[in-house]
């Protein structure tokens, strides 16, 4: 009787301690492609900025990316352009493997003028790209994934690729969210 009185208020304690589940950490904004309004932005609070940036630079890492580093780009262009957070790199997994296959000295790894147009850095191509999309794609109506591939794109399969990846990032997102933990409030 002893053991089961334990257990039981082990239980309880685990249950009365454990973290809460954070509905924004876990929705996000992985669900379903999202062109945010401009005040959308500023509702991503600082947990899930960290929860993007891990999963960009974990997939980015898994698949040797050179990009490594300009994973505070694709943040910071997904918030200033008010994209979601996984179109851009998912755009440089289809068009360069994540950068790893451009012109070199390119820094290009979205296929952006054919491959042909040279940024700087592949942060400075990022935001150039991000840009491009939101005022001649997005704000022009191409809305969707399958818009925006149909003109960014001759071929059929872009969008389906890109939708692809960004599954890949979705899927991250949820294996890093097992791991989030909140503080205990008392």
């Amino acid at each position: 009787m002893g053991k089961i009185i334990r257990i039981l208020f082990l239980i309880t304690m685990f249950s009365l301690l454990a973290a809460p589940a954070r509905a924004d950490l876990i929705a996000g904004s992985s669900a379903a492609v999202s062109f945010r309004e401009p005040n959308a932005v500023s509702s991503l609070s600082i947990q899930q900025i960290a929860l993007k940036r891990k999963v960009i630079t974990e997939v980015l890492k898994r698949n040797n990316s050179p990009m490594i580093g300009s994973v505070d780009a694709f943040i910071q262009t997904c918030m200033t352009q008010r994209l979601d957070c996984y179109l851009l790199p998912s755009m440089s997994g289809v068009e360069s493997t994540f950068g790893q296959f451009i012109m070199p000295g390119t820094n290009n790894a979205f296929g952006w003028g054919r491959g042909l147009i040279k940024f700087d850095s592949f942060g400075e191509g990022i935001e150039t790209v991000g840009r491009g999309l939101r005022e001649n794609y997005i704000n022009k109506g191409a809305v969707s994934i399958d818009q925006i591939g149909s003109i960014y794109c001759e071929g059929n399969t872009w969008s389906t690729s890109v939708k692809h990846f960004m599954k890949l990032f979705a899927e991250e997102e949820k294996k890093q969210l097992f791991f989030v933990q909140d503080t205990v409030q008392l």
